[in-house]
């Protein structure tokens, strides 16, 4: 094992040991003091409480997903199932997904009309999707609108996702989606995080043949995209009129 290879290990010790302390930590003392005080709570007050654990559990269980999927990714363990997707409903289930989640942000979303097709394992591009729109809601401040779009350029097919929070420096957009990068930015909520979620992203990505880029946004904010080879959309009309002429 090389020194880097080394040195990454002991990244990742250290980190897992910080992030999973924090969410358990929390997670064990709110679930404490429900125990002990719930009766004098107000239903108002145990909901806040209920909704702080199931924050810190959803979080925990995407940290657990990302170690999963990179340590796969790693090994050279994972094999693509591709299949031809419409992204809008792989979109709109990853936003279900994240329903509970959204907190105080707002999402707008920008699909188009055009039904757009590419090849995928539509589990992991949904891990992309929740990855970057998580990173999106750590970064930015209560209420802030995040923006999630679609669209084609010549055979690829771009997924965007943008804030208005306080962007990147150029310093941190060179090493962003390196593994165990951990960036100088002060998350919303305060955590670090294992800056497995970026790294994981762009090995997806590069898996399904395409690129993911981070720019800044005019005024201020940061916008990822990512990219997809298209696939061309066949309607069963004229996939019968295909067939129908085969036969002649």
């Amino acid at each position: 094992m090389t020194a880097q290879q080394e040195q990454l290990r002991a990244n990742l010790l250290r980190s897992i040991s910080h992030d999973l302390r924090t969410p358990l930590t929390s997670i064990s003392g709110n679930a404490d003091f429900l125990m002990q005080q719930s009766i004098e709570l107000s239903e108002e007050q145990r909901r806040e409480f209920y909704r702080d654990i199931y924050e810190d559990a959803m979080w925990l269980n995407t940290m657990v997903e990302n170690l999963l999927f990179i340590t796969r990714i790693e090994n050279d363990t994972m094999q693509l199932n591709l299949q031809p997707e419409l992204l809008q409903e792989v979109i709109e289930e990853a936003l279900t997904t994240l329903q509970r989640r959204v907190g105080h942000h707002r999402i707008v979303t920008n699909l188009g009309d055009e039904m757009l097709m590419a090849r995928m394992e539509s589990r992991l591009i949904i891990q992309v999707i929740l990855n970057l729109l998580d990173n999106a809601f750590k970064y930015t401040p209560i209420d802030s609108c995040i923006e999630l779009g679609i669209r084609r350029e010549g055979s690829m097919i771009i997924v965007s996702v943008a804030d208005d929070g306080p962007g990147i420096d150029d310093n941190t957009k060179s090493k962003l989606f390196d593994l165990f990068h951990t960036g100088p930015r002060s998350s919303a909520d305060g955590r670090r995080g294992l800056g497995l979620g970026l790294a994981l992203c762009k090995a997806i990505i590069h898996a399904h043949g395409g690129q993911i880029q981070v720019h800044d946004r005019e005024p201020h904010g940061t916008l990822f995209e990512f990219s997809l080879p298209a696939e061309e959309v066949i309607l069963r009309g004229e996939e019968n009129s295909d067939l129908g002429g085969g036969r002649r």
